[in-house]
């Protein structure tokens, strides 16, 4: 019987966890109702004194992790394993343990091994983040650290921002084809992300590469460049301009993080002039289609969603960035939209990342039908981006 083997199963991996045995458990061939869902890898983990299960979902895009006590953790393993996950996999310092479920058929089996060590189940410990080190000129100069070059106690948020920001960017410039990448950070403020992302790809990644970062005000740029010049930078430059106005010809990559409301459009518009392989822009504000979406005729289904101000403010962002991510896959680019750090440390989250590989002219009538669509469902005449674009 099938639910007897499910709990032979459960019965080995609830075993491995009491006795400090379990290495890995991974659950894979979903075939649930959960969008996008891939895989998920169990381990176990001490947070706080508590043994816990920690789950960690696998996403198209995007990794979650939960953790869980055993009852509830063993009670979501039988549902998974019966309902959702063809495949299952143990990992224990003793043996391994294979699942394979076809319908109601379950196939079980055990592999005696020796000299594995179980990994650490110490939650606290120290996190590897590409900034390891944290005595750098520039994180003091940024007010991340302090002068004994301990990062500060009123700066972690950003401190743990900036790490994640690196652990997104680093692997997508470091794909990118050119021997030394020509990288433009428009509207880049202080830099923290072009500081950040510099000293990772040159001092551990070993990738050189140029940024330039884009600013308006005299005063940032001024400051970033004599940072730049304090931590040996040679290859990372401010200069002064507005997106727009900025001769972005020859960039290999475009990013732009929080430029507010049309300024984001400036920032995709110059990437695509420019044939960069790589554009990526964390919208901020979504004014432009809001006030078409206030003014137009939506569609009367979509009464309930845009009737109330704070529904509206979010179907506007939803509607802003789908017609980005349209309007970049008809100009050969291939596009994910993905939540890149957590909302706690700023609302505006999302990011979106366009690959450019060579789709020009491929389903662009179909594209076309969809950008047409998306705006007469949500009463929007143009998109700014169109306009810039000569759509």
């Amino acid at each position: 019987m099938s639910t007897e083997r499910i709990e032979e199963f459960l019965s080995a991996v609830k075993s491995a966890f009491a006795a400090n045995t379990l290495v890995k458990l991974k659950l894979a061939g979903y075939h649930g109702s959960e969008p996008d869902l891939k895989s998920i890898d169990v381990k176990k983990i001490v947070a706080k004194g508590t043994e816990k299960f920690s789950f960690t979902f696998h996403y198209k895009t995007r990794d979650i992790i939960k953790n869980q006590i055993q009852p509830e953790a063993v009670g979501n393993l039988r549902i998974a394993l019966k309902d959702e996950f063809r495949s299952a996999q143990l990992s224990t310092t003793e043996f391994d343990m294979s699942f394979e479920r076809n319908g109601d058929k379950v196939r079980i089996k055990r592999t005696e091994v020796e000299g594995r060590d179980a990994p650490s189940t110490d939650h606290n410990r120290a996190k590897n983040r590409p900034l390891s080190e944290t005595n750098k000129p520039y994180l003091h100069a940024l007010d991340i650290t302090g002068k004994d070059g301990v990062v500060r106690n009123d700066a972690q948020d950003k401190f743990r921002q900036i790490n994640k920001m690196v652990e997104i960017f680093a692997p997508l410039i470091q794909a990118i084809k050119a021997d030394k990448p020509r990288i433009l950070d428009m509207g880049a403020g202080k830099g923290y992300l072009d500081f950040a992302l510099y000293d990772y790809l040159a001092n551990v990644a070993n990738r050189p590469a140029d940024i330039i970062g884009v600013e308006m005000r005299d005063g940032l740029v001024k400051d970033g460049n004599a940072t730049a010049a304090q931590s040996g930078f040679s290859g990372l430059t401010f200069e002064p301009g507005t997106i727009l106005d900025y001769d972005a010809s020859g960039a290999d990559a475009v990013i732009a993080l929080h430029a507010c409301d049309t300024a984001t459009d400036d920032a995709i518009y110059k990437g695509i002039s420019a044939g960069a392989s790589l554009i990526a822009v964390a919208p901020c504000c979504h004014k432009q289609i809001r006030r078409q979406m206030e003014a137009g005729n939506p569609n009367a289904t979509l009464e309930n969603l845009l009737r109330h101000g704070i529904f509206l403010e979010r179907q506007a962002e939803m509607v802003t960035d789908a017609l980005r991510a349209l309007i970049l896959e008809l100009h050969g680019y291939k596009t994910k939209v993905f939540e890149f750090v957590s909302d706690a440390h700023t609302p505006k989250n999302n990011l979106i990342v366009a690959e450019k590989d060579g789709r020009v002219g491929r389903d662009r009538d179909a594209v076309l039908k969809q950008i047409a669509d998306t705006k007469e469902m949500f009463g929007v005449e143009q998109h700014y981006l169109e306009r810039l674009l000569g759509l």
